[in-house]
């Protein structure tokens, strides 16, 4: 295994971030103790759930990947070997609809968590996604209607910094981080953090694979010159970038065959993509998915590369993908598909 160094914290944390959303959908609690087993085994000390999770959401199950989570804590003692980031999301169905980010709802959230896991604290607590609307989750453009919408009803950033160096005071968080955020929120928190002697982020959880490099644009600026990590999540493209739906397959019990919502991968300039990627990997002998993974693992500005997977097989396969160095070769090649279809799946 490869390691970086959190940012501000200093942990020394895996290159590969174990990734657990589909635990409590395509994955029972045996075979996410499995997994946890394994990549720990493997040198993967840097975990990330969420209190939403399983995914895709669902109300009967919601919680669930945390409490696998909580019995392998449980059963193995073994929590201090591991970094865990979770977070709070604010989906309407959680906590009787009480998803701001104030200090009461973050207590509340982070109650659940802390419960759920079976610990005493979390080491990164990043907010899942804005209050706000704005160009995240598939939307690529920032809209009238994103403009036209009236801030002054949402929670004010400094209170919720305020709320997240109280619950750092009390050790029940050792520091948090954003996730599908935008350069301007990302750069309004560290500036009131800033401002008012306050802990800011410490990382960003966004999405970022050869089909979306987005992060590129104003976000990778603000990773090196404010010392914000990217953590990044979707490197596979909801496992599109493995090969496994080119020319129209659907493999039974994957993903994008279970679930239709998840869909912005699979477009017709993805889909191009993708299967110009695909030729590069044949051509060079390697694995698709490994030459995905890789090229996330060398940017500068990605503290960890957030992998999932339904299986050991796919999960070894994702871990192995650290010890692989793209050849300057391969990597203009990607570069000239990125040229040609610049991120088509936003």
């Amino acid at each position: 295994m490869k390691y970086t160094t959190l940012p501000k914290l200093g942990d020394k944390v895996s290159k590969i971030c174990l990734g657990t959303m589909t635990w409590g959908q395509q994955n029972s609690e045996a075979e996410a103790h499995e997994q946890m087993d394994f990549a720990l085994s493997e040198g993967v000390n840097f975990w990330d759930t969420a209190e939403m999770y399983p995914s895709p959401p669902d109300k009967e199950k919601q919680g669930d990947t945390e409490r696998f989570m909580g019995t392998w804590f449980a059963k193995t003692k073994k929590r201090n070997e591991v970094v865990l980031a979770s977070k709070i999301s604010p989906m309407d169905f959680l906590r009787d609809g009480n998803t701001r980010f104030n200090a009461k709802h973050i207590a509340e959230a982070l109650d659940g968590n802390l419960k759920r896991l079976q610990t005493d604290h979390i080491d990164v607590y990043q907010l899942h996604w804005p209050e706000r609307q704005s160009n995240f989750f598939s939307t690529r453009g920032y809209t009238e209607e994103m403009a036209a919408q009236d801030l002054s009803d949402l929670t004010p950033f400094l209170e919720t910094l305020e709320a997240l160096n109280d619950e750092i005071k009390k050790g029940r968080i050792r520091a948090f981080g954003l996730s599908n955020e935008t350069a301007w929120g990302l750069m309004r928190y560290l500036w009131e953090a800033e401002k008012n002697g306050l802990e800011g982020p410490i990382t960003i959880q966004n999405p970022y694979s050869l089909l979306n490099r987005l992060y590129e644009i104003g976000l990778a600026e603000v990773s090196h010159r404010e010392n914000v990590g990217l953590l990044a999540y979707s490197p596979l493209g909801f496992g599109v970038l493995s090969g496994k739906y080119l020319n129209g397959k659907q493999p039974e019990g994957a993903r994008l065959t279970m679930y239709d919502r998840f869909q912005r991968y699979i477009n017709e300039e993805a889909k191009s993509a993708t299967a110009q990627y695909a030729k590069i990997a044949e051509e060079a002998g390697l694995d698709m998915a490994q030459m995905a993974l890789a090229f996330v693992n060398s940017r500068h500005f990605v503290t960890s590369n957030i992998i999932g997977a339904t299986s050991i097989e796919q999960l070894k396969s994702n871990i192995d993908s650290v010890n692989l160095e793209l050849t300057s070769e391969v990597l203009q090649a990607i570069e000239a598909v990125h040229t040609k279809q610049p991120n088509p799946s936003p």
